[in-house]
């Protein structure tokens, strides 16, 4: 692909690797380069800690001394995460995605059906396609398989897709790869699940640094320290994202909650009331869902507990002196 530019004359590349300050940036010919922002870019009144993540298409200019972005393309999508050091902000981790991939473990460390539904909740207000990956299933015996696959099946059965793998056993990496391939695919999880080994697995030569679970808490620790693009030899770009330990909404509302469940969305217009939160409102279709069993307990007492956190939250953002 030849050089483009924009109606300035400035060349024109997508980001690959923030660090703060400066970009790295692949052009519109391959190369890649380091840059820096040219003073303030408007976030649409989005208040981040950072402007530009990784996967933005950008437009810089260049002198014998300095390489410097000055705009960026409207995204077509982004996922946002509450910063975990300002709790006013957000902090963007990718934009411009096609899929998201969630690297999950059913053990080292144990599965955390929470923290699924606080990582679906960054995705579907943008309607991100969402693959469940579920690694290390090498250490399962046979029962604990089996319980594995009955829990996943409550997520197949909402849409959403669920791949099994192994680097031990290689069971899904073809099927892995096949899902990645020819996209631009976001690649995340909680610390330890194995995302750098998958990828690893997948294209060796690329060597993402990886770390093993901590035998004193079970706990993974952090590998890597920077969200990074990287394209692999059979077409995918993956978005490799930091191990993530928490997620907060300080961005959402309740109502944004009840929406972005999918079956509790499914149901508001069985409700008596059309602005159900379906808590206390009378003839409910999600309460009357909890009793005849086609609503999961589980994910309905998810979402009380993260729209309790986002209550609780405003009202002491609206009483902080």
């Amino acid at each position: 692909m030849g050089e483009i530019q924009d109606n300035q004359g400035r060349k024109k590349g997508v980001v690959i690797k923030s660090t703060g300050s400066w970009y790295v940036v692949e052009t519109s010919e391959g190369k890649i380069i380091q840059a820096r922002l040219a003073g303030r870019i408007k976030m649409d009144d989005l208040k981040t800690t950072n402007p530009l993540a990784v996967g933005d298409i950008v437009y810089y200019s260049q002198d014998e001394s300095d390489t410097t972005i000055h705009s960026f393309e409207p995204r077509k999508n982004f996922i946002v995460r509450q910063s975990p050091r300002k709790k006013h902000d957000m902090h963007l981790i990718a934009a411009n995605v096609d899929q998201a991939c969630l690297i999950i473990t059913p053990k080292s460390p144990s599965l955390k059906l929470g923290f699924i539904d606080r990582f679906l909740m960054t995705t579907e207000p943008r309607d991100i396609e969402t693959t469940l990956i579920v690694n290390k299933v090498d250490l399962l015996n046979g029962a604990e398989r089996a319980l594995t696959e009955e829990i996943m099946a409550l997520y197949e059965g909402l849409g959403y897709k669920v791949v099994y793998t192994s680097t031990v056993s290689r069971e899904g990496l073809e099927e892995f790869k096949m899902l990645l391939s020819a996209k631009t695919s976001l690649i995340s999880g909680q610390s330890g699940v194995g995302k750098s080994s998958l990828v690893n697995a997948l294209q060796p030569d690329l060597w993402l640094p990886t770390q093993e679970i901590s035998d004193y808490n079970g706990k993974g620790t952090h590998t890597t320290t920077f969200a990074e693009m990287h394209l692999l030899e059979f077409g995918a770009r993956i978005i490799d994202t930091p191990g993530i330990k928490t997620l907060s909404f300080n961005n959402l509302v309740v109502e944004d909650v009840a929406h972005n469940f999918r079956e509790f969305f499914e149901r508001l217009g069985d409700c008596k009331f059309s602005n159900c939160l379906h808590r206390n409102e009378p003839n409910c279709a999600v309460k009357q869902g909890l009793i005849d069993g086609s609503i999961a307990e589980t994910r309905y007492q998810h979402y009380l507990q993260i729209c309790d956190e986002i209550e609780s939250q405003n009202y002491w953002e609206i009483h902080e002196d």
